[in-house]
């Protein structure tokens, strides 16, 4: 994700490019990793183990969005019940592999809010997880 705060290229981009490095630069970040030693952004930190309380706390203590990003992280969200909310996206193509998009052995209901498709084919599907 470094790409959207050091690719000089980003200013010559489309304005929703454009927008979305603003927005990911000015970002407070978390980063959770058991190998880096230093986080290599601004406005980031790094934590070496998710800490589903400490997520409580940030979701408490905000009055923006958070977001998780990647599999493995999103699917410990869920299993620790943090997560309010599911935004996926769905690509009209068969790559035969990959890590799920869902964890695998957690049962969550969910609510749709809202789905888009767009022109190329992909769907925009939003919900709210069920408590």
């Amino acid at each position: 994700m470094a790409v959207w705060e050091t690719n000089p290229a980003l200013a010559e981009q489309s304005d929703l490019t454009v927008d979305f490095a603003s927005a990911w630069r000015a970002a407070d970040k978390v980063v959770y990793s058991t190998t880096l030693t230093a986080a290599s952004t601004a406005t980031t930190r790094l934590e070496h183990h998710f800490d589903p309380d400490a997520v409580q706390e940030l979701k408490a203590e905000t009055t923006s969005n958070l977001t998780i990003g990647g599999a493995n992280l999103a699917a410990r969200a869920f299993e620790a019940g943090v997560v309010d909310e599911c935004q996926l996206f769905v690509w009209p193509m068969i790559l035969g592999g990959g890590k799920p998009a869902l964890p695998a052995g957690v049962r969550t209901d969910l609510e749709l809010l809202d789905e888009h498709r767009f022109g190329n084919g992909v769907v925009h599907l939003r919900y709210r997880v069920s408590t």
